[in-house]
């Protein structure tokens, strides 16, 4: 009993004996740890240490510092790159099936992107629009303040490109959803007024084109001492060659544009020579034939306080649905014109044509295109129940194929005034949009035309 009894104290005395040891090498080992940590550079981790050193919340602030330092060393030439290669006419195209932004510059893409559109339930629309409004801090007023980072409005609805998650699909509730860095640069380089093209498929490129029916630089007449001299002295009696009563309505007929505010360039308050009322009735009665809006677009303006046009390039817009030629100059409408198709009844298409430069001859300018694709005629409309006889007889139209860019401008009539005035205010940047498809609802105060083809 003694002897079982002195075997189990020794037992423990050995356990307790071991324990101590144990407990005094683990001191000894933490110390040196501890001593060899201090002893390391402020920025080296101790070799062997594992991924939980240092403190997760240091280390998430260091990392943070680390890749800010490492962000802004990487980005910036990035950015600059990207901006020194967006030196001319912009253009993003974002295809659906792709989820791809792709950005051109003159007709030539100069970056990339992943996107992530609409889902299902709130898809994206497709069609042509443009940059509207920017903001560098935007939060929704729809969808519980949600940060929308370097947002660029495509319509007042609510549709914009903006930072976000962008998954490997559609996820968003209709906005384009671009990752930081490229949402970040591209918000530094465009402008309002950036032509968007969202489509569903990734085959809308742009494509140069050559065609004499695009609209040309009309320059302005210099002024010729024998027209101006009679207009500043017709109140002379002498009964001269150059001292006849000649009129700012005789000017007119000459082929100086007056009372004509498209005429000038932005800015430019219109001064008239005549300044008595029924001289100016009479003037813009000479001017103004009965049937286009065009004239009359212009006459309300009034010639005695005629509002100066707002900057940036004209945009026009023909539609085979309206059969009329729109114009607008910095989100604004100027005037619009009914104009003629050849074979109306097949569809048009949805062309957007952009001038880009300027040529030698510094009247043509050099354009490219682009075509949405799933261009055809729109679905028949149910017209109800009709008897057996008639459907018998009745023979399905064969279906109607778009026209292309080319033929698209051929058919298309437009009034020689209204050219006259599109020549004068023709610049690089000056877009034209032909579709078969009317003025979207989207179009309106503060935007640009807005087809929606979808």
């Amino acid at each position: 009993m003694q002897q079982s009894q002195r075997s189990r104290s020794h037992s423990i005395n050995s356990r307790n004996r071991e324990a101590l040891l144990v407990m005094t090498a683990s001191a000894a080992l933490l110390a040196g740890l501890t001593t060899s940590i201090e002893a390391l550079p402020f920025n080296q981790q101790p070799v062997g240490q594992s991924e939980a050193w240092p403190p997760a919340k240091a280390k998430a602030k260091a990392k943070g510092k680390a890749l800010t330092a490492r962000d802004k060393a990487s980005a910036k030439p990035e950015s600059e790159d990207l901006a020194a290669k967006a030196n001319g006419v912009l253009a993003v195209v974002i295809s659906i099936d792709k989820q791809q932004l792709t950005l051109y510059s003159d007709g030539h893409p100069i970056a990339h992107s992943r996107v992530s559109t609409g889902v299902p339930g709130h898809p994206t629309p497709t069609g042509v629009f443009s940059i509207i409004e920017k903001d560098r801090w935007h939060r929704s007023n729809i969808y519980y303040n949600a940060p929308m980072f370097y947002m660029q409005r495509i319509t007042w609805s609510g549709v914009a490109m903006h930072q976000g998650v962008v998954p490997n699909g559609p996820a968003s509730h209709g906005c384009i959803r671009l990752p930081g860095a490229f949402a970040r640069q591209m918000w530094g380089i465009t402008k309002l007024g950036v032509r968007v093209i969202v489509t569903h498929s990734g085959e809308v490129t742009p494509v140069a084109i050559t065609d004499e029916r695009l609209f040309s630089i009309k320059l302005p007449e210099p002024k010729s001492e024998p027209e101006a001299t009679p207009i500043e002295s017709t109140d002379t009696s002498n009964g001269g060659p150059g001292s006849t009563n000649t009129t700012a309505t005789d000017a007119i007929k000459s082929g100086r544009p007056a009372l004509d505010a498209m005429a000038y360039a932005p800015g430019a308050p219109r001064k008239t020579a005549a300044t008595d009322a029924e001289t100016v009735k009479s003037t813009r009665d000479a001017l103004d034939p009965p049937k286009p809006r065009a004239a009359k677009a212009v006459a309300t303006t009034g010639s005695e306080n005629i509002k100066p046009l707002k900057p940036g390039p004209i945009s026009v817009f023909i539609s085979r649905k309206e059969g009329k030629l729109f114009l607008r100059k910095g989100f604004e409408p100027v005037f619009d014109v009914p104009v003629t198709f050849e074979r109306p009844d097949q569809p048009l298409g949805t062309h957007v044509y952009t001038a880009f430069g300027v040529n030698d001859d510094n009247t043509t300018l050099r354009w490219n295109v682009m075509s949405m694709p799933g261009g055809g005629s729109e679905p028949v409309k149910k017209l109800g129940k009709r008897s057996e006889k008639v459907k018998k007889a009745e023979v399905p139209p064969p279906p109607a194929h778009a026209s292309n860019a080319a033929d698209a401008l051929n058919r298309v009539a437009i009034p020689q005034e209204a050219l006259d005035r599109i020549s004068q205010l023709m610049s690089p940047g000056v877009s034209l949009i032909i579709s078969d498809k009317g003025l979207g609802s989207e179009t309106g105060r503060g935007t640009d035309f807005i087809v929606l083809t979808r």
